[in-house]
């Protein structure tokens, strides 16, 4: 399968219950950031991400406030780097105790001293490990040498003890799409259980020229949606097709909220208009139809899966073709 069956059913079990409650607009993913400290400075990254105070780090029960007043079932820990984050062994296993599937977002430098050891493997709790490319590629995108080797030894040490493991990867303007089959190929022989694909947005406060417009994503995630099938990508059809140009789909700003030192940020993951301490206030008091409507000028080139995967999957369960072509992606490799 493509996402392990449980976490497969966890998104199942909230999807049906929010329709049950006839709620049109409701988080799936919470990308927590419970501090902005990181032991890299990658070149796609916005400066508060990895230039932020330890000291300034989130408290424990700010973090599980977050969890508790969104209900999303995922919980997708970043940052800066959260394996940096003092308190990560108690975190994980409040939301592992909340019954939530933890996504680790992780560079993997610090692995074998922050988790293996002392956070046990876990069905519920996913290590994410970056990898923007090859050697080369990678190396240069995280602004250091060594850093690609040191995440592929981590990565098979990681699968040795038992984790899950997963491969998450940006598309930047200077990545070769054959570059990009080569690291697929590489996980899947690593035995990596799952690869995420994501193209590459010029997000608010990063003024670095790596960036894809519109063109060139689409260029990109055609030739990557010809081998996808080949390898564990975790993008759905539909949201391949929209990444290629193939389709529209409306954004779902909503479906993946961000609560970050600073508070919720609004509107979304990406673009942080403000930030707002209280959920409710944050929930609403945001104009969602007009940022699902991408009218924003911010938005224009944005194809990022934390807005639009859940769009795709919508998309796809308005027909009989569109939820037969998801059961069989979900079921292959």
């Amino acid at each position: 399968m493509r996402f392990p069956i449980g976490f497969t059913m966890a998104q199942m079990r909230h999807r049906n219950r929010m329709t049950r409650l006839g709620h049109k607009r409701y988080p799936t993913v919470l990308m927590l950031e419970p501090l902005y400290t990181c032991n890299l400075a990658c070149l796609g990254c916005s400066l508060e991400r990895h230039t932020g105070k330890l000291k300034d780090r989130m408290p424990l029960e700010k973090c599980f406030q977050a969890v508790d007043d969104c209900g999303a079932p995922i919980i997708n820990l970043c940052g800066g780097e959260p394996t940096l984050y003092p308190e990560l062994p108690q975190l994980v296993q409040g939301l592992i105790e909340r019954r939530k599937y933890v996504l680790c977002c992780t560079n993997a430098l610090l692995l074998d001293k922050k988790v293996f050891g002392v956070i046990p493997p876990h069905p519920q709790f996913y290590l994410m490990i970056h990898l923007d490319g090859m050697r080369q590629t990678h190396d240069y995108v995280c602004g250091r040498e060594g850093v690609f080797d040191r995440a592929i030894a981590m990565l098979k040490e990681a699968k040795r003890l038992g984790y899950v493991v997963m491969v998450n990867t940006t598309v930047f303007k200077e990545t070769e799409v054959a570059e990009v089959e080569e690291m697929c190929k590489m996980a899947e022989e690593l035995k990596a259980d799952g690869i995420l694909l994501s193209p590459g947005y010029e997000y608010e406060s990063v003024e670095r020229d790596i960036f894809l417009t519109k063109e060139q994503i689409h260029e990109k995630f055609k030739a990557i949606r010809e081998f996808s099938s080949k390898y564990k990508i975790n993008a759905t059809p539909y949201f391949l097709e929209f990444a290629a140009g193939m389709r529209e789909l409306p954004c779902a700003p909503w479906s993946t909220v961000n609560y970050t030192p600073q508070g919720w940020k609004a509107p979304c993951y990406l673009i942080g208009e403000r930030f707002i301490e209280s959920w409710e206030e944050f929930w609403n008091d945001t104009n969602w139809e007009y940022w699902e409507s991408r009218l924003n000028p911010a938005c224009q080139n944005c194809k990022m899966h934390s807005g639009f995967e859940h769009s795709a999957v919508e998309e796809a369960m308005k027909s009989w073709k569109g939820k037969i072509q998801l059961a069989v992606w979900s079921i292959s490799k």
